[in-house]
């Protein structure tokens, strides 16, 4: 994708574009006034599949969507499975959302439509398993209201280490969806969960992107997991730019070394002539670097509120294992860390270990993966489908307190292993382990529809399975035959 596209697709009549979800930086409804035209009552046929923990219990769930709905403009559309990444923007010709969402294990993109009430009305695919390429997770629905360029959905490919971060146009054509020449060579090459540009405000005229590898530490790998900055000095550029590697000052390169209400200061060194190297030279180069290796970087998000607030970044580390044990230096349970970007150089800054799941070893944080940051919390969302021997709980969403440090459950996935009839509908594989559902995006849409405190939360239910759900994206590439499910919950605290 071109930078001159990028940078008219702003003034296409599409620059009234709302900001999605976990990007939501203002409260823009000083008069409170909640929008009447907003239904929360549940559309689809299929219950949510999860509930709030103990005290939370005022949250209030419903569902969104499920691969098993029918939407009224478009029956043949199925929801397709794990989705993941995730943005809602208002639609610019016309009443209502629309929602753009990955279907990871199918590498496709969906696109629904939304009317005023915010029921699903329509649905269709934008990218295909074949211009996916890879498969595809987290996603960030970038604006110009706060990214200062877009709208664009970067999304990133994960499957090996020569992946790369896809452009997509939110209201690409449908006849666009096999395309393969959306990826954006600049922002390396990397088995990659996210990535994410900071607001225009945290680095005014500068484009500044986080970057998440979700790669596991292995001979063959020896850099294993990496947090990459690309940087330029030109505002919505993703070309030019340069690629840069998270490392300690000190040059330890080592994860578990960094201990809890410690400080680490670090620095983004260069990864020279990056968008030209591969995905294998670019892992040998940062291990030369002495860049930090962490285990599997799957997510990253920055604190919302001010432009100091933005330079705060949250990434997670999900850990790895070796038969149930530990591989020493890398986390196992996972982690989450801190990052405090220095306000005149977005290349230096301090590391801090936010929530560590080593301490409590299957009670506490079990395989951190999404993450959604507000401006007092953050949501750590699960993926415990590693299936480690000692997890005591399935995959939940925590919610850290930023000020107090204290981290709570807060949500859990909606099992019933005990009630046949809905084991019958739901379970169809017969997986009792824990662990065995994972979250996707958890998406803040408080100030676009105009309700305070509302969020959609994306779930991998991967034991519901029906060949209806089969060949979700119409490319004829996958068998998977999962569902998914989006839902809504009220009454989150911000």
């Amino acid at each position: 994708m071109k930078f001159n596209f990028l940078k008219s697709a702003a003034l296409l009549g599409i620059a009234s574009l709302a900001v999605l979800g976990c990007q939501d930086d203002d409260n823009k409804n000083p008069s409170n006034q909640v929008n009447a035209d907003i239904d929360f009552t549940t559309h689809s046929a299929i219950p949510p599949f999860v509930y709030a923990m103990t005290g939370f219990e005022d949250i209030k769930i419903s569902t969104l969507i499920s691969s098993a709905d029918v939407l009224p403009e478009s029956p043949k559309f199925v929801y397709g499975p794990q989705p993941d990444g995730a943005g809602i923007m208002k639609n610019p010709s016309g009443e209502g959302y629309i929602m753009i969402t990955n279907h990871e294990i199918v590498q496709s993109v969906s696109r629904v439509y939304l009317d005023k009430t915010f029921k699903p009305v329509k649905g269709e695919y934008i990218v295909d398993a074949v211009g996916g390429m890879t498969r595809l997770c987290s996603a960030t629905l970038v604006t110009p209201e706060v990214h200062g360029f877009g709208p664009i959905f970067l999304t990133a490919g994960e499957t090996n280490q020569e992946s790369m971060v896809h452009g997509i146009n939110p209201l690409g054509l449908t006849t666009d969806k096999s395309r393969t020449d959306r990826i954006l060579p600049a922002l390396g090459k990397a088995s990659m969960e996210n990535a994410v540009p900071l607001t225009k405000e945290a680095y005014p005229g500068k484009t500044v992107i986080i970057i998440g590898e979700d790669q596991s530490y292995t001979t063959s790998h020896a850099s294993a997991g990496q947090l990459i900055m690309y940087m330029s000095t030109s505002v919505g550029d993703l070309t030019n730019g340069k690629l840069y590697a998270l490392k300690r000052t000190d040059g330890n390169q080592v994860e578990t070394t960094m201990t809890l209400n410690n400080s680490y200061p670090v620095t983004f060194v260069e990864i020279p002539d990056a968008k030209n190297l591969t995905g294998a030279v670019i892992n040998t180069t940062v291990n030369a670097l002495g860049a930090i290796r962490f285990s599997r970087v799957e997510d990253v998000d920055y604190r919302k509120g001010s432009a100091s607030n933005n330079r705060e970044v949250y990434f997670t580390a999900t850990g790895q294992a070796t038969s149930n044990a530990p591989v020493d230096g890398f986390t196992m349970w996972g982690r989450v860390y801190k990052l405090k970007m220095d306000a005149a150089d977005p290349l230096k800054g301090t590391l801090e270990l936010a929530v560590e799941g080593d301490s409590t070893p299957g009670t506490g944080i079990i395989n951190p993966d999404n993450l959604c940051v507000t401006e007092n919390y953050v949501y750590i969302q699960e993926d415990g489908d590693s299936y480690y021997a000692d997890a005591k709980h399935d995959s939940y969403i925590w919610q850290y307190n930023i000020s107090s440090k204290q981290n709570k459950p807060w949500l859990n996935m909606n099992h019933k292993r005990t009630d046949v009839a809905w084991n019958t509908l739901y379970n169809q594989s017969g997986e009792t382990r824990l662990g065995s559902w994972e979250f996707g995006a958890m998406n803040d849409i408080s100030d676009l529809i105009g309700v305070p405190n509302t969020f959609t939360v994306n779930i991998h239910p991967h034991t519901w399975q029906s060949e209806k759900f089969e060949n979700a994206d119409g490319s004829g590439v996958s068998k998977v035959r999962e569902g998914g499910q989006t839902v809504i919950i009220r009454n989150v605290q911000r």
